[in-house]
């Protein structure tokens, strides 16, 4: 059953330097005029355009209030009214510091740019590019900007913007540095398009993971008694996650993969030979001391599942490739600001898979392991997605061993073209250790995910001392390809249940149906008709409290349970039940055989 998709106005390609690009720059700064005239001791950051809005970071001497937002809101219509051109200029360093003599952000930004080679945001200018300070002026106020802005505050729809929200910022994302108040605002072209946003805006409040985890009995959260980012299952969660991970595994053993187990502790040095002390260390959590040895919770698998290979012996051309599965649950140190509800968390667990096989089987190991990322991403109903070529950019996160990230981006691609797979190509978004494939699955509500990922390694293997012997009887060192489909349990439950607004495919849900006698006198029947239907595969409740039917029918349907099955007098006698679907249809009476095979084609047809 295809889902209705509710997706917001469409952004322009490319982004920067795009009209709706200016329209929001210029929404920034004029937000930042207003803020400014309210709260004249403020201090003010930076304030780009984002996707579906913009946002200015200031240092306010009082918390903003909503009545706050409305003031501002109102100004910045004002001066909208009012028409200013924004005119652009190039100042001097002396010009620039004496401009901004009363603000230490942008002093700050003025010497990055200059002994940095930075923009006003802290990013590095392009290749060749000289540091140059310029600044964007409307009326009164001037803004250290690089561009591009409308040409007059006028040519601004004072009908198609809204301050959308606060939310505290840490100046430049580090904790170290102050908090800074941020204002967030949505801006588009027309009123109809903001309109559109905010319609969609609200459908994504409706479905959000964190609300319906709570109201389905999901999943909590308890950080002051367990820790942030740390969530807790409950029954009917665990159900969901057993049902996500058995699947994987059981299509995965199909195409030839074997599960195995390794422990959540492992010894700092194995991350140093891996490189991930050097290259992972801050999003790992502190060292524990036992001893002379040094331990760490692990962040990920391919280094444990590394020295697995080596330890279970000498291995020939001819077992390879060996394909190792895992769902372990990782810990990664996610700063507190940036947790998520499900989709960021401290402890996750991937659906973890590391194939060490020779060169030449790159490609037939990227193929299969293609197949298993599409018949799982389509069961879940996720067939509109790309792929993104995610490749090395500049800096040092990246291990340095020039022919060999050659060798795997080669490999990379021809794989992709064996594929027949359309892709882009992203800078500064391969691993530590080599390049890799990014599946980016778009939801019903038009959002980008990254959920699978195939990585080639020629580097790793090589520093851990893998070998395998050869066809020449010398010994070589394997490739290893790391491979997600889900990517995290976590982190793709609350993916799955903002796609299906928490009413999963039959064969997801948690309860599959829930049995609602009209009576007392009919719970006796409704408990044996439960039995029997537990006893053919299927996840039954019987809802015998006090309640009315109609009352219990409601409650079944906000728990998004596939079916109730209602029996009265006449059910009993004709040994029947009345099925209603969560949608509000009535099938009426059914014999059980009826609705078992019902259930059985939902199930097999994945709705």
């Amino acid at each position: 059953m295809a889902q209705q998709k509710i997706t917001p106005p469409p952004e322009p390609e490319p982004y920067e330097g795009s009209d709706l690009y200016r329209i929001r720059h210029s929404f920034a700064h004029i937000m930042a005029q207003a803020v400014l005239e309210k709260f004249p001791g403020a201090k003010i950051a930076i304030g780009p355009p984002v996707k579906h809005g913009f946002y200015y970071d200031f240092e306010l001497p009082r918390p903003i209030t909503e009545e706050d937002l409305k003031d501002i809101e109102e100004r910045m219509r004002e001066i909208i009214a009012e028409d200013h051109p924004f005119i652009r200029r190039v100042v001097t360093p002396e010009e620039a510091r004496e401009l901004f003599k009363d603000q230490p952000y942008k002093l700050e930004l003025i010497e990055d740019i200059l002994k940095r080679g930075t923009d006003e945001y802290g990013n590095p200018l392009p290749p060749g590019q000289q540091p140059v300070l310029t600044t964007y002026r409307h009326g009164p106020f001037e803004d250290l900007c690089r561009g591009p802005h409308v040409e007059r505050t006028g040519q601004l729809n004072p009908k198609a913007f809204k301050l959308m929200n606060i939310a505290g910022a840490y100046w430049r994302g580090d904790e170290r540095n102050p908090m800074l108040t941020r204002i967030y605002g949505t801006a588009w072209r027309t009123p109809k398009e903001l309109r559109q946003y905010l319609n969609w805006l609200e459908e994504a409040k409706k479905r959000d993971h964190r609300r319906l985890g709570r109201e389905l009995g999901l999943f909590y959260f308890a950080p002051e008694e367990i820790g942030p980012g740390i969530p807790l299952f409950a029954p009917k969660g665990e159900i969901v996650r057993h049902l996500m991970e058995s699947f994987v595994r059981e299509v995965q053993t199909r195409y030839g993969y074997q599960h195995v187990w390794t422990a959540h502790l492992v010894k700092q040095d194995l991350y140093r030979k891996s490189g991930h002390l050097d290259n992972y260390a801050e999003f790992m959590f502190p060292p524990m001391v036992d001893g002379e040895d040094v331990y760490r919770l692990k962040p990920m698998n391919c280094p444990s599942h590394m020295t697995l290979y080596k330890k279970m012996g000498v291995h020939s051309y001819k077992e390879l490739p060996l394909r190792f599965a895992e769902f372990a649950t990782l810990y990664r140190y996610e700063k507190k600001g940036e947790l998520q509800g499900l989709t960021r968390v401290r402890a996750l667990t991937q659906d973890d898979a590391h194939i060490f096989c020779t060169p030449d089987q790159i490609e037939q190991e990227f193929l299969l392991a293609l197949k298993i990322i599409q018949e799982v991403l389509n069961r879940y109903r996720f067939t509109d997605y790309r792929v993104r070529l995610s490749l090395r950019g500049k800096g040092e996160k990246y291990i340095q061993d020039e022919e060999k990230w050659k060798q795997a981006e080669g490999a990379l691609r021809a794989a992709l073209k064996a594929a027949g797979l359309d892709y882009f190509e992203a800078e500064g978004e391969a691993a530590f250790y080599g390049p890799k494939a990014d599946f980016l699955a778009t939801d019903v509500l038009g959002r980008e995910w990254q959920l699978s990922t195939i990585q080639v390694d020629f580097i790793m293997p090589a520093r851990l001392g893998l070998t395998y012997i050869g066809p020449d009887g010398k010994e070589h060192t394997p490739v290893v390809l790391h491979r997600a489909v889900t990517g995290t349990t976590e982190r793709f439950l609350g993916i799955l249940i903002e796609h299906f607004a928490g009413a999963f495919p039959v064969w997801l849900a948690p309860v599959q149906a829930v049995l609602i006698p009209i009576t007392d006198r009919h719970v006796a029947y409704a408990r044996e008709v439960a039995e029997k239907l537990r006893a053919r595969g299927l996840r039954v409740e019987v809802d015998d409290g006090p309640e009315r039917m109609n009352y219990k029918i409601r409650k079944a349907q906000t728990q998004k349970v596939p079916y109730m099955l209602v029996v009265g007098d006449k059910e009993v006698a004709e040994g029947t039940v009345a099925v209603r679907l969560r949608s509000g249809e009535n099938l009426g009476p059914m014999s059980l055989e009826a609705f078992l095979q019902k259930a059985q084609e939902d199930i097999e047809a994945g709705v």
